[in-house]
């Protein structure tokens, strides 16, 4: 097998098995499970993941349980901590506050009462929480982020029932923000060009808050929409985004407001609806017949996050 077919080889089983982890945090993820996912050897399966991803599966698993049990703590706050502890994977609440302190050194109690604070706080000043964009636009431009919340577009969400869909995709590991508008333009539009992709459908799948987790193991998934069975050259993989009941926002402005309505829709929103997040990822969706300007940075997209009842 030629080299890059090999890399992609190694990259495509290794994105296989993070999105089951994602999908399954509910249940016992043992190691023999994973290995089979990725179709590797379980002798040697748990030193190529540490190599990969620079931490070892069982501190990935702890991590990414407390991190997405830390955002449904804010998300749902009605949801008992048990609950909560129990839908990641914790077997009891006493292991999951072990956890949880060592991760965030505080009880998931006191995490919950601080996000609160700042809802109730951002609610009276008109401010809104830190949640960086995942938005991108042709032409790629860079990100700015305000603290105004755009209340008008809240007050659009609707329920929808969306198809899944066959994507390809590049994906950018690091800081959200800036970066990620310079991945899209450097490193996406080139390769989209080279396999006659522009004017189709696309999609920013950000997998992490990167007010909970480090910067540096944020994931984001530049992608467009494709054939399941076109072949593309380049590094970009294929998956498929799921489909399903989901909250969209249709959001018209600039990049420096989307931030806004990413945080409103997720604290303000969700909350209140009687729903609660899945493991399907949140994206933006850029349709064809989106509209940018380049004078004035205005764009549109559909805010999307998977929704289920409580």
């Amino acid at each position: 097998m030629p080299l890059l077919d090999s890399q992609s080889e190694y990259r495509n089983r290794m994105h296989r098995v993070l999105a089951h982890i994602d999908e399954h945090l509910a249940e016992q993820l043992v190691l023999a499970t994973l290995a089979e996912v990725a179709h590797f050897s379980p002798f040697h399966f748990h030193r190529l993941f540490s190599a990969w991803m620079g931490e070892t599966l069982g501190d990935y698993l702890r991590r990414r349980r407390v991190e997405v049990a830390a955002m449904r703590l804010a998300a749902q706050p009605r949801t008992r901590i048990l609950n909560i502890a129990l839908s990641v994977g914790f077997g009891s609440a006493e292991s999951f506050t072990r956890a949880f302190k060592s991760r965030f050194g505080c009880s998931p109690t006191a995490w919950r009462e601080h996000q609160s604070s700042l809802r109730n706080r951002d609610s009276n000043s008109g401010q809104a929480n830190s949640k960086h964009s995942q938005a991108v636009r042709e032409p790629f431009g860079e990100h700015e982020f305000s603290q105004h919340p755009n209340e008008e577009n809240i007050m659009k969400v609707t329920i929808i029932d969306r198809q899944p869909v066959a994507v390809a995709y590049l994906r950018y590991l690091g800081p959200y923000g800036e970066a990620i508008g310079q991945f899209w333009q450097n490193t996406y539009y080139p390769w989209a060009v080279s396999n006659n992709l522009l004017g189709q459908p696309r999609y920013g799948i950000s997998y992490d808050d990167p007010g909970i987790t480090a910067a540096e193991q944020c994931r984001y998934d530049a992608c467009v929409e494709v054939a399941p069975d076109v072949i593309l050259s380049g590094s970009a993989l294929k998956t498929t985004i799921p489909g399903g009941k989901y909250a969209v926002l249709r959001y018209s402005g600039t990049s420096e407001r989307v931030v806004d309505a990413w945080t409103a829709l997720l604290r303000e929103w969700l909350p209140a609806s009687g729903l609660q997040l899945d493991a399907r990822p949140c994206f933006e969706y850029y349709p064809t017949d989106a509209t940018c300007d380049p004078q004035t940075g205005a764009f549109e997209c559909e805010i999307c996050i998977p929704v289920a009842p409580l």
